[in-house]
């Protein structure tokens, strides 16, 4: 974190940032941490870096509160407040190069600086290795025969103990054996320290399992690295053999054929580059919502809380506003007429404004959707297929990996269109694109199941989906019974965003489209600044991302 200078920082400032996290539930700030104390400067740059499990589909709150120690009182109310900064960590991670700098504010009528903070994904090792050998010349271990040679690898532990981490396939008949080309994280191999040894034995193969030793040698990831190299050839040594015959030289020799390093790429390197994330809504106005002045409706606003279309898209939207550049969201509506001819249409602007139907932010999207309730007539039926098509049309034309387009659909009752919103899905499913549906009221959804595609992969007209790309859950599922809003929309948020990774990283893959790189690191004017070093960490599926901020 590089926090620029308040006025009131003296060049004897000793300034300490301390970082605060949110509870999702009862809101409540919880001390994180404290960076170490800087002295005597106007621009001080924090070296204590804060680890942090990210979730994507979570609305994650941060709070950075600046200090002037003046005392050695661990005591913060004993100290001078500077300001504070709030943010989320999706906005963080959601800023060019993952660099976000925002102004402090909480002393009234003054201005107190900006902070820069900056989040890296942790990693140590999210390298995979492809590695081939060869045996030449090994010890003939077989009465009637040659030998049936395979390796083992081992990797060194701290307590000098070593672990099995791979077994080649056993080669029959041969002295010469050539292995197949395997694949090992290099976390497995030396657990991400390149000098540590590894340890690779070769045994020549028994049907009863007592498996005939032929030798050993030993070797580490950076020789390894190397390649197909005079380094990369092992003498295959038995030491009982050695002790035995003064004129031994080896059991042969095994050689390194290939080496390939292959390093896994996530959702936030692809982030990191700078690829967008465009959302859009679509909200059901058909008649069978009610009618929004009576307080059965669905799309009734009452002065007291928010209806479920309002709750469900202000739970998703600010999750996914923060991947968003411009925070400028297309929203749209379907199932209505509209003012002035009464026309039917199922792919309006909420806004009024066809030709440019983009609101500022989740609060001008919801502005447009109160708005829209007062002019259009709801009407019917429940078509999908337009809007699904509209988001689709963008999506085909961007393949480069630069943007992924997200569509929220909002609705409550049955497709009409169903065979017309299958084809639309599959023919979406080959574009940079994500479908979720959100059901509100208490209509049956089994065609949504259908759509959602997690049992059965959807199709239309023989065709079926390249990949899954919707995900579907029925509003009802999260009203909190004891009035928790807040907690009940942040398991809907998180359940319905939390296959968007996924299903992004299956786009980008099978189009080979790898991350552009990081945009180089600011240097604020003046002063330099250090680069953190860390390592990225790649976590299975399920798993919280960790980052560094």
């Amino acid at each position: 974190m590089l926090p620029s200078p308040p006025p009131k920082l003296k060049s004897q400032c000793l300034a300490v940032c301390v970082l605060y996290t949110q509870g999702i539930g009862n809101k409540e700030w919880r001390e994180f941490g404290r960076t170490e104390v800087i002295e005597n400067t106007l621009n001080p740059e924090f070296v204590r870096k804060f680890i942090l499990d990210y979730f994507f589909e979570e609305r994650q709150n941060l709070r950075f509160d600046l200090y002037d120690v003046d005392s050695k009182s661990s005591n913060l109310s004993k100290h001078d407040f500077l300001g504070q900064a709030f943010c989320t960590l999706g906005e963080v991670v959601g800023s060019l190069g993952s660099r976000m700098e925002k102004p402090m504010a909480g002393i009234p009528g003054k201005k107190c600086g900006n902070i820069i903070v900056k989040a890296e994904e942790m990693g140590n090792c999210r390298e995979s290795v492809m590695m081939q050998f060869c045996g030449n010349k090994l010890d003939k271990k077989d009465f009637f025969g040659k030998s049936d040679p395979f390796l083992v690898f081992y990797r060194s532990n701290e307590d000098g103990t070593f672990t099995i981490c791979h077994k080649t396939e056993v080669v029959k008949n041969t002295l010469n054996p050539v292995w197949q080309a395997f694949k090992i994280p290099v976390r497995a191999l030396c657990n991400g320290d390149y000098d540590r040894t590894i340890k690779i034995e070769c045994y020549d193969w028994e049907r009863d399992g007592s498996h005939d030793f032929i030798g050993e040698f030993t070797t580490s990831y950076r020789e390894l690295s190397r390649g197909q190299s005079q380094f990369n050839v092992y003498e295959v040594i038995n030491q009982k053999k050695k002790g035995k015959k003064k004129k031994y030289l080896n059991s042969g020799t095994v050689t390194l054929l290939s080496f390939l390093v292959d390093i896994e790429v996530t959702f936030l390197d692809y982030i990191k580059g700078g690829t967008q994330i465009n959302f859009t809504v679509a909200i059901d106005f058909t008649a069978s919502n009610g009618n929004p002045a009576q307080p059965t409706s669905l799309h009734y606003m009452s002065p007291y809380q928010m209806n479920a279309y309002a709750m469900a898209l202000k739970a998703v939207g600010e999750i996914i506003q923060d991947y968003d550049s411009d925070k400028m969201f297309p929203a749209l509506g379907f199932g209505a007429k509209l003012p002035p001819d009464g026309r039917v249409s199922h792919e309006f602007a909420l806004n009024g404004n066809p030709q440019n139907p983009y609101c500022a932010g989740i609060d001008g999207v919801m502005e447009a959707y109160y708005q829209s309730l007062k002019s259009v007539c709801l009407y019917g039926p429940t078509n999908f297929s337009p809007v699904i098509n509209h988001v689709a049309r963008y999506a085909a034309s961007v393949n480069d990996g630069s943007q992924y387009f997200v569509l929220l659909i909002i609705t409550d009752g049955v497709i009409s269109d169903m065979a017309q919103t299958k084809e639309s899905i599959v023919n979406a499913s080959c574009l940079p694109m994500s479908i979720i549906i959100v059901g509100v009221g208490p209509a049956e959804f089994d065609a949504m199941i259908e759509l959602d595609g997690d049992e059965v992969r959807i199709s239309s007209r023989g065709r079926y989906a390249e990949r899954d790309i919707v995900q579907f859950v029925p509003f009802r599922d999260y009203i909190d019974r004891t009035g928790n809003h807040i907690l009940s929309m942040a398991r809907l948020a998180k359940d319905v965003l939390a296959e968007i990774p996924d299903q992004f990283l299956s786009y980008m893959r099978t189009r080979g489209i790898k991350p552009l790189p990081t945009p180089p690191p600011y240097t604020p004017p003046g002063y330099p600044v250090q680069s953190p070093n860390g390592h990225p960490l790649n976590t299975p599926p399920g798993h919280p991302l960790q980052t560094q901020i």
